[in-house]
Formats: C-alpha cells, structure tokens, sequence
C-alpha cells in the first residue's frame, strides 16, 4: 500500500459502523485512520476522515446512513486525518452540530472557521445526551493535539479514545485480535514514541493513575482512530501502553539519510 486506502464500512457491536482506511508511511507501516457511525437515537459521526479521500469518505459514509439523518459529528481533534469532510457533511446536513472543545474550535478557526450555530463545545468529565444513551467525554492517556477529546459509551461499552493506542501495522486487518500480540506490542510503541513523544517525560506513577481511569470504566471494545478495534483487550492495550514512558521517543531520518533516499 502506497497511497491512502478506504475501505468498506463494517458493523462492529450491534450499533456501531466503522469507516476504516489506512495511511502509507514510508519505512514504518501502515496506519489505521479509522472514523466511525454510532447509531444513537440522533446519530453521531466520529471524525471525518482523511483529507485526501473526502470523496470516498462522502460515498461510503451515505451506503450506511442519510447524511441528512446525522446529528453530531464528535471532532476528537483538528488534525488533517480526522477533518476530511467536515465542510461537506455540514453542508449536507444541516440538523448537525459539531462537537468540540473551545481550543478545537480556536484551532479550526485558524483555516476555516466553524459556524458559531453549528458548534457544540464540551469539555472533558461533561456529559452529551443522545435520546437513548448519554456519552461522557474523557481526555484520553495519550494524544498529539491538546483538544483531543474521546467519549465513553456505557451502552455499548465502547471507549471511542481518539489517536490513543494507535498502532503501526504492516498488512491491514479487521481486528486488533487479528495482530499477532508482539506485533501489536510493538507497533503500539513505535507509534507512540512516534504521536505522543512527551510520554517518555512523564512520571510513570501519575501516567499508571491515568490508565486506573480507563480500567475503572472497563470498556468492552476500544476504538481508536489508528487501531483496529479492539474487542474485550483492554487489559492487554493499557499494559502495553504502560511501557511507552521507558521507551526513548522517534527520531526520524535526517538530511544525509533524506539525500541517500533520494539517490
């Protein structure tokens, strides 16, 4: 795989939908850029997708569901993979409103500012009624931008946890189970020294409480925006998680390894 790469939506739970792609990045893998359809009694979109497959994203998100029909798009964060087709979802349904923070919206602005009408903001430890559930936004352990925001469902179980456990991969699967365990372990480390570089300057004992959180929910399936979704692992993810602190962040190429590349 060397270009971005959609693929089909697929149900995971009874009311989740999953809109998986994948992005190429040279000398390390491929990573999952998932987005995902909670169907609540007023849908909520998570993310919109890659910038570079707003077309496809458009398609395969209207075979699940009337874009109409969508009242939320929950933005877990700003960056380019997660922002897609923002602009063309508000245009196409006009009910919705965007959930956010107020830095994620400060942030927006800065390109193209969001209709003031059209925005939601909700912080961390609030909660957001959705007629049949009630999600509570969290902070997820780890995150590149600082409005990162997930949610957790107790309905389903799901902690929708943003760029958290994200994981380099070398083929793409449906599955987190479908990772052989030393190959998740070890592209969930390279990835975080990679996305979250200041976890090697935490101190592991505060970082160990901010994991106690997300086991004292005790999600039944975590979905992350760069990993698989992940079926009844949460144990094993926040362990591997864990260890990020004693590994030394990613240090990329420099110009002589860039000159040798391109040669």
């Amino acid at each position: 795989m060397d270009t971005p790469t959609m693929f089909e939506p697929f149900q995971v739970g009874q009311d989740i939908d999953v809109l998986p792609s994948y992005f190429p990045i040279p000398g390390l893998g491929i990573l999952p850029t998932h987005a995902f359809l909670l169907r609540a009694t007023t849908p909520v979109l998570i993310d919109s997708g890659l910038v570079p497959l707003g077309d496809q994203f458009m398609e395969k998100l209207s075979s699940i569901i009337d874009i109409t029909d969508l009242r939320w798009l929950w933005l877990t964060h700003t960056d380019q993979d997660h922002i897609g087709s923002l602009l063309p979802i508000l245009e196409k349904a006009p009910k919705l409103k965007v959930i956010t923070t107020f830095l994620g919206l400060g942030k927006r602005s800065l390109n193209q500012p969001l209709p003031m009408d059209r925005v939601f903001l909700l912080n961390p430890g609030q909660t957001i009624d959705m007629g049949d559930r009630t999600l509570t936004a969290i902070k997820p352990p780890a995150f590149d931008a600082p409005e990162t925001t997930g949610f957790f469902d107790p309905r389903s179980g799901a902690l929708f946890c943003a760029d958290c456990f994200g994981t380099l991969m070398s083929d793409p699967v449906t599955l987190a189970a479908d990772i052989k365990p030393d190959d998740l372990e070890e592209g969930l480390l390279t990835w975080a020294g990679v996305d979250f570089p200041w976890l090697h300057m935490v101190n592991e004992g505060v970082f160990g409480k901010v994991l106690d959180d997300i086991r004292r929910m005790s999600p039944k399936i975590i979905l992350s925006s760069h990993l698989p979704p992940a079926v009844d692992m949460t144990e094993r993810l926040l362990g591997y998680l864990a260890a990020a602190p004693a590994r030394e962040p990613f240090t990329g190429p420099d110009q002589k390894a860039l000159e040798e590349m391109i040669q």
